[in-house]
Formats: structure tokens, sequence, C-alpha cells
């Protein structure tokens, strides 16, 4: 792993953004280092955000609905500029001990002896990598208040086992991803979500919103996917799928849904229309079977306005064809 970026790139010429900032980049790429998706579409102020962290060591934290490509985001970034990126989901079963360390039995010249094994949090610190911590606002409350001391730009990091202190590398930096900007689950679509510290909340120094695409862009991004559905009948198509995604992000935004399509959504649409060959018994085990009962009646009505044609349900086609499916 090299200790430094070595060139600056143009942001203008690698992101596509229209601004003359010039960030630091590696030269050599390492096994930490994402892959460069070329389908991936980068929003111009996010990645402007994402940019700071990487150039001016803020803390950013990249808030937004699922399915908007948050720690994607950060990634691509990292990506492009060869920045080593390690990341780590908060989930209920991610520990302090998991961050900090602890002492495992390890074998040395065929012995077993106790050894301090250091956490990510530690390891991270002491290197050029650029540490993600996705589902921020599903971590623990023990696991937040060792993230506390790391959020400040120079804050020192203290190994209790092993009095020892921890200063930050140069070009370690620090990104988080959430749902939510820290006041828990109002809407009820983020179980497991948790109020955050205020005093923790303010320590980011920037907080950048992503939405979801243009409706043009997520098409393309469909097809980038799915190319087989590159013809002029499976553009239509697609342009008809985002559509429908994009009623339903409508329906939840007005409180008719209590779901919504994400882009990974009308991917994986597109994907299973591959395998079926039927886009209506496709948009079924996507998306329709996840809704509930009641609101199937609306997604429906969306699917008519977007396809044309009215949406079967699955049980009446089963009554009518003795459990047949549909021919297409």
């Amino acid at each position: 792993m090299q200790d430094r970026p070595d060139r600056m790139v143009s942001v203008r010429e690698c992101f596509g953004i229209d601004t003359s900032l010039m960030a630091p980049m590696f030269a050599e790429r390492d096994d930490h280092v994402p892959d460069i998706d070329p389908a991936y579409r980068f929003n111009p102020d996010v990645t402007l955000a994402i940019l700071a962290g990487f150039m001016r060591n803020r803390r950013v934290m990249v808030q937004g609905l699922h399915g908007t490509g948050k720690s994607t985001h950060i990634e691509q970034v990292a990506a492009r500029l060869n920045w080593p990126c390690v990341r780590v989901n908060l989930d209920g079963h991610i520990s302090r001990l998991d961050l900090v360390g602890k002492d495992a039995i390890v074998v040395r010249e065929e012995r077993q002896i106790t050894e301090f094994q250091e956490g990510i949090v530690p390891w991270a610190l002491q290197r050029p990598v650029a540490l993600i911590f996705d589902e921020y606002d599903a971590g623990r409350p023990d696991v937040m208040f060792v993230i506390q001391r790391i959020l400040e730009r120079d804050g020192s990091f203290t190994l209790l086992d092993q009095n020892r202190v921890i200063r930050p590398h140069p070009y370690f930096r620090l990104f988080a991803t959430s749902n939510t900007v820290g006041l828990g689950n109002l809407n009820g679509l983020y179980h497991g979500t948790q109020m955050l510290n205020h005093a923790q909340m303010d320590r980011w120094n920037v907080v950048a919103k992503l939405s979801y695409l243009p409706p043009e862009q997520e098409a393309e991004i469909v097809l980038a996917r799915v190319p087989e559905m590159g013809d002029p009948a499976g553009r239509t198509r697609v342009e008809q799928m985002v559509a429908m995604a994009a009623l339903t992000r409508r329906g939840f935004a007005a409180g008719d849904l209590s779901t919504l399509m994400s882009p990974r959504t009308v991917i994986n649409w597109a994907e299973n229309c591959q395998i079926f060959k039927d886009a209506e018994l496709a948009f079924r085990l996507t998306f329709l079977n996840k809704c509930d009962e009641s609101e199937r009646p609306i997604v429906g009505e969306y699917y008519q306005r977007c396809f044309g044609v009215e949406l079967c349900e699955a049980g009446h086609e089963a009554e009518a064809g003795g459990g047949a499916s549909k021919p297409t």
C-alpha cells in the first residue's frame, strides 16, 4: 500500500463536473481499491461533497433513501482516485470489540499464546484508507461512542488494552452512509435505525443528500446493466419500467404506499425479465409480492398507466387456468 497520493487529477476530466478543482490520486491500485463501474452516474453535488472528504480530510456523511447508491457513490469516487477503501456495515452484530480489537489465541513457534489483534478502526487509522461506515444510523450505542473520537479531524484513538495512543495517518479518510439524518425511524420505513447523539452528528463536517437520478439517467444505468434490452423495443420497455418506479416513489411520498421501487429494484426487474421472458410475471416476483395486499390495487393502477394493460392477479389466473401460467 502506497503511503500517500503521488499525483493530482482534474475533477472535470475524471468526473465530468464543471470545476477547476484538482483531487489527489494514487498512481497504483492495490487490493483494497474498489473496481471501477463504467455504468455509474455521479451526482455532481454529492461527488463534490465526497471529494471534499478526500481532498480536505472532511468527515462526510451521505444520506438518502435505499437504493440511491450512497455507498457505491463513495466507492466509485475512491475507485477513480485509486484510493484504498474499506466498507463496514454497522449491523446489530458489529460490536465494540470488532472495531477496536480483542485478544485472540494464536500459534507462535508451535506454542499457543494470547495476542492482541487490532480491529478495523486502529488498522485503518494507521493507513491511507477511506473507511466507510455503512448503515451508520443502525449502529449500537456502544459502537457509536467508539467512532465519536475519530470523527475529529486529528482525533487520536486510545487502545486501552495496550496503553497505546494511535494518531491517524495524514491520508486516513472517514465516510458514512445512512437512510435517516439521525432522527430514528420516523416514517416506519427503516426499522432498526437509532436516534443519534446530537454531539456526534455535529462532528460530521459535511452531510450530503443523495436522491434518485433523473429518469433518462436511470434508464441508461438499467440498459448498461442489462444490455439485452438495448434494442428499440427494450429501450421503450425500460423507460416504462423507470416511469413505473417514479410513480411508486410519488405514491410513497404522498403516503399511498408503504414501499417504493429503488433503482436496484428496477435493475432486478429488468434482469428477471430476461429470465422469465414475461415483464408482468417478473414485476410480480420482483416488487408486487413485497407490497401489502391493500396497496396492490394502487400499484396495479400505476402499472396500467405505464404499460397500458391491466395487471392480472396471480390468484385469479390460477383459478381460471387450473394453476397453469398465462401464455406469453
